[in-house]
């Protein structure tokens, strides 16, 4: 959703910023011909007096210059979310939603900080962004409600493998504790009897307390497995049904014909990037921080290596795709490229390598699903 109007005169916009936090919102706003912000405390969560307060600030302004006032509001992303904003502009209440990353801060001795700082602060940012001076700050586009949710499945997909992880990686541990190595055998079947069967390095049976402790860790896992499977079914249903509001369901789709992307890390990548519109390849890369960061200054250039300013989590998902694409497409012109520029170089090299394979990776498919333009050498599912 586009903002509700994209024409800013300063003698008639009255600006705001909102500081939020759990107990309260502190209301930073300057009206026309105002020397300095007026401040007002709000309980966090209380849209109803926040929209009360800016009719109020409308009236006020309007009053004051004798024609009509638009209230242009902006607040930074974090716990809040985006609902605040949907509902600002749903009561035709310009919103801006900043990344506070993106701010301009002195870098000069120990910075202040507090709300009323920072609420006076994104007051000057938004006043300039709105006069042209796009470099002052980022504005994060607001998701549709579709688009948020779209991306709930996956995500707490992925919190759950790394739960997983976490307690396979505990099993493992407490059992090294008392000798006994090869632990790979217990991860699946009736992992009660082999731990009947299992012994410490010493020839004991498992200590009682120290067996329950690992049946209640198997029972853990038993559940987050039970878990991942049903919120996988859950993405089979919202991506294959034609009718799921699932966004670019056509992408995802698309994205399963290619060998070595299966239908978790394609509806995952459809979610958290391609449902977005991307001007060139290298606003792709650095939407996920895949981006090379340079350092220049005079004498000194050099690389700083990516910039890892986007989505951690999906940035980590293509560089695992990266793996797989070695493995499981060997003739396509990206592994080639690979294996003759870093294979044989050591295990850093490989490293770096499996970097760069990812950035340029993420730009073939981000062609294939847009144009259908099937990366160099690479190979399709047999339909």
């Amino acid at each position: 959703m586009e903002n509700s109007s994209s024409y800013y005169c300063p003698k008639t916009s009255v600006i705001v910023s909102v500081e939020l936090s759990k107990r309260n919102w502190l209301v930073a706003s300057l009206s026309p011909g105002a020397a300095k912000p007026s401040l007002r405390t709000i309980p966090a969560g209380n849209s109803a007096e926040l929209i009360s307060h800016l009719r109020n600030l409308e009236c006020k302004a309007a009053d004051r210059i004798g024609e009509p006032a638009a209230i242009r509001l902006c607040f930074e992303i974090g716990y809040d979310g985006f609902w605040l904003a949907r509902l600002l502009r749903s009561n035709d209440i310009d919103t801006y939603v900043l990344d506070p990353a993106s701010f301009l801060v002195s870098r000069r001795g120990r910075r202040a900080k507090t709300d009323r700082i920072d609420a006076e602060a994104m007051i000057g940012i938004l006043k300039a962004y709105l006069a042209g001076d796009k470099s002052v700050c980022r504005v994060v586009d607001v998701p549709s409600p579709e688009e948020e949710d779209a991306r709930r499945v996956m995500r707490e997909r992925g919190d759950l493998v790394h739960e997983r992880t976490r307690i396979i990686s505990r099993i493992r541990g407490l059992l090294a504790l008392q000798g006994i190595r090869t632990v790979k055998a217990i991860k699946g079947g009736d992992w009660s009897k082999q731990l009947d069967d299992t012994r410490t390095g010493d020839g004991r049976p498992l200590p009682p307390n120290l067996r329950r402790q690992i049946e209640r860790c198997f029972e853990r896992l038993a559940l987050l497995n039970d878990q991942i499977k049903d919120i996988e079914r859950d993405r089979a249903e919202v991506v294959l049904h034609e009718e799921s509001t699932f966004p670019c369901r056509e992408k995802a789709v698309r994205l399963e014909q290619l060998k070595g992307i299966g239908p978790n890390s394609a509806a995952m990548l459809v979610a958290e990037v391609f449902c977005r519109k991307f001007e060139s390849r290298r606003h792709v890369a650095a939407f996920l921080g895949l981006a090379p960061a340079p350092f220049a200054s005079g004498d000194v250039s050099r690389d700083q290596g990516i910039s890892k300013a986007g989505n951690r989590s999906t940035r980590v998902q293509m560089v695992e795709l990266a793996w797989c694409w070695l493995k499981y497409q060997p003739s396509s012109e990206l592994t080639v490229w690979y294996r003759n520029r870093f294979k044989g170089n050591g295990a850093r090299a490989a490293k770096v390598g499996i970097v760069a394979l990812a950035r340029k990776l993420l730009i073939a498919l981000w062609r294939f699903v847009e144009t259908g333009l099937v990366p160099q050498g690479a190979e399709l599912r047999a339909a």
